[in-house]
């Protein structure tokens, strides 16, 4: 069995919302200090996640398993939002994505949507030689779990029935994407974790990944064929909008419901 740890995980983290340290980039991107600490990664009852979905199927989410504690071992920088169109327009100069996103009235707050993960990559860098003072690169995958839970070891944030106040997803969202930050932001203090986008991480995905992996900073396999993307989007039913929901697509898919954020790296 695990020990629980979600009490003193939960202080910690919103003690850090109160006073953590925020960082905005050369062209506006804000960055919000995750601090190091330990976290269970992953679902501890499967059985109470498949009650949410419309086709309960244990091996649709066994992946999730088995739930293990991981530990972060350094803080670090991850965006306040998903990386907005505005930004990526700012940095690359093209419109990816459905077109209707970039006539609307608020397309500059929008998550940027449409962008493989070679797309995602090629910003990171594009935006790093913008910035003397930082590198960027995508989460991986235990760090994105790991800042969207902000101490909470349950299936989502405050339980199903206030998820609307932190995630845009089908029954809120209108089926289409929303501006960034217009929800209740977490105890880290980022906003849209779950839903309004799905993000890409670095990490290639293994359904086996959380038997026997490293506890310390895990990565992923060393290689693969899909990328893990966690998150949810403004299209998912409320059976994917979900902490430890896990994802993944083939690095080339450009879906107009995927994007992604960043951490961002003193140099």
């Amino acid at each position: 069995m695990i020990p629980s740890i979600t009490g003193c995980l939960l202080v910690s983290a919103l003690a850090v919302s109160a006073q953590a340290a925020e960082v905005t980039n050369t062209i506006g991107m804000r960055f919000v200090e995750i601090p190091a600490g330990e976290f269970i990664m992953g679902t501890r009852d499967l059985d109470e996640a498949l009650m949410d979905m419309p086709d309960p199927r244990r091996s649709r989410i066994a992946d999730e398993a088995p739930a293990h504690r991981v530990r972060i071992t350094r803080p670090f920088l991850l965006g306040l939002t998903e990386v907005t169109q505005g930004q990526w327009l700012g940095v690359m100069q093209n419109r990816p994505g459905p077109a209707e996103y970039w006539q609307r009235d608020d397309w500059a707050e929008l998550p940027v949507v449409g962008v493989s993960w070679p797309m995602a990559r090629r910003f990171a860098r594009e935006l790093g030689k913008l910035d003397p003072a930082h590198r960027y690169r995508l989460p991986s995958e235990a760090e994105w779990e790991y800042a969207a839970r902000a101490g909470d070891q349950s299936l989502r944030p405050s339980g199903s029935d206030d998820v609307e106040d932190v995630a845009w997803f089908i029954h809120n969202s209108g089926d289409e994407p929303q501006p960034v930050a217009g929800l209740r932001p977490n105890a880290f203090g980022l906003y849209d974790m779950l839903g309004n986008a799905w993000e890409w991480t670095r990490d290639w995905y293994a359904p086996e990944t959380y038997a026997g992996g490293p506890s310390e900073d895990p990565r992923g396999p060393e290689t693969g064929w899909k990328k893990v993307r966690r998150g949810g989007s403004y299209h998912c039913p409320l059976h994917m909008v979900r902490f430890a929901y896990r994802a993944a697509d083939d690095p080339d898919s450009r879906y107009s419901v995927l994007g992604f954020r960043l951490v961002a790296e003193p140099r």
